[in-house]
């Protein structure tokens, strides 16, 4: 049982070192990198609720930063199998772009792969430029760029958002994979056909984004029926609310009405300052549960680029995780013997780490948001003292 909890517990797409070599991993490294600093800026404003196309009440998305990153993380347990012995499960990019923005989304993703490679040898360390490049960005890009564009031909109801979640999700997957294609051509360490590589990566991952795409469409309706203010992607759904006075309300003589109220944005007359307590003890207690208790009766087939790595050779020179002898390699505690036990508490622990450096980065971006774009009243008005991170 513990060889299968093993394989069970392999994520779909995380690269392991020796797959790539060293130069194209140095790149991607950079452009990882580059990418999760431009995401750094971005998500200042995200999260603060200030920018372009901001709205009141954006800021309330901060407090569930971290949730989505540690709700991933969560759901990643969770292989469903796919076809010819072979499994996966979501990747993120695109409910995290949808729910708290494109580039938190970035981030949310860039947590769970790190919280994976360094707790749990999921992913290797040299190789993690390729995975954030390949996990975290591609699949946010593509799904968000996607996304948006649907949102603005479908009409303006929640189900096209939900609808649009979907089809974005779906496409992020099979994106991802052609990315690893393009990246195993440049700097693959095993000489296998880039055709075969490319058919078998991404006829694979079709299917899988099938899965991605319902898991997506679901957690981001089920938001949006009790709380559509918190999703990014759903702000301005609400068309704007306007004041009238009836002809009845006053006789004929009587002197003229005063003018009519100025509009009120969607945004305030619809989406109230209201506590995101509930839906994140809510988001919270699914997570434990996916992690702690359903990951034990996940897939135990190998993910996706396991199957295609085996079949075509790709790991012919693999290497061995710097950290596969930690205390919870493999998703799994070490001295623990009951398999239900070891891999539950495993999957409790990297949530819980998870959710508290998610939410660390989060609280600290938008804290130096908001010192950055404290301005005094005017000439004679005290500066403020400058908030504490």
């Amino acid at each position: 049982m513990g060889g299968l909890r093993n394989l069970k517990r392999r994520t779909l797409m995380h690269v392991p070192d020796g797959f790539i070599n060293a130069p194209v991993s140095l790149a991607t490294g950079a452009v990882a990198a580059a990418a999760v600093a431009v995401s750094l800026r971005g998500a200042r404003r995200e999260l603060a609720g200030t920018g372009a196309g901001a709205v009141a009440g954006a800021e309330r998305t901060a407090p569930l930063a971290g949730l989505v990153a540690a709700f991933i993380f969560a759901v990643q347990m969770l292989n469903f199998p796919v076809a010819a012995g072979t499994s996966g499960h979501l990747l993120g990019g695109a409910l995290a772009a949808i729910l708290v923005g494109p580039y938190t989304g970035v981030l949310c993703v860039s947590v769970v792969l790190l919280m994976q490679g360094v707790l749990f040898a999921d992913g290797g360390l040299t190789a993690l430029g390729v995975n954030i490049t390949d996990m975290a960005i591609v699949t946010t890009v593509v799904a968000y760029g996607l996304f948006r564009g649907l949102v603005k031909v479908l009409p303006r109801r929640r189900r096209s958002i939900t609808v649009a979640s979907f089809v974005a999700a779906l496409v992020s997957v099979p994106a991802a994979a052609v990315a690893f294609t393009a990246i195993y051509a440049l700097g693959g360490t095993a000489d296998v056909p880039i055709g075969k590589v490319f058919t078998a990566m991404v006829g694979v991952h079709v299917l899988i984004g099938i899965g991605e795409a319902v898991i997506t469409a679901l957690t981001v309706g089920a938001v949006i029926a009790v709380r559509p203010d918190l999703v990014h992607g759903a702000r301005g759904l609400t068309a704007p609310l306007e004041l009238r006075t009836s002809p009845l309300a006053a006789p004929a003589d009587a002197p003229a009405a005063a003018p009519e109220a100025e509009p009120v944005p969607a945004a305030a007359a619809t989406a109230p300052r209201r506590s995101a307590r509930r839906i994140w003890l809510a988001g919270l207690a699914a997570a434990l549960v996916c992690a702690g208790g359903i990951s034990y009766y996940a897939s135990a087939s190998p993910d996706g680029l396991e199957k295609v790595a085996h079949d075509q050779g790709i790991d012919a020179k693999a290497e061995d995780h710097a950290a596969k002898d930690s205390p919870l390699a493999d998703y799994s505690v070490k001295d623990i013997t009951d398999a239900r036990l070891s891999g539950g508490l495993a999957g409790v622990i990297g949530v819980g780490a998870t959710l508290a450096v998610g939410t660390g980065v989060f609280v600290v971006l938008r804290r130096r948001k908001s010192a950055a774009t404290a301005e005094p009243a005017g000439p004679g008005a005290e500066h403020p003292a400058p908030e504490s991170v």
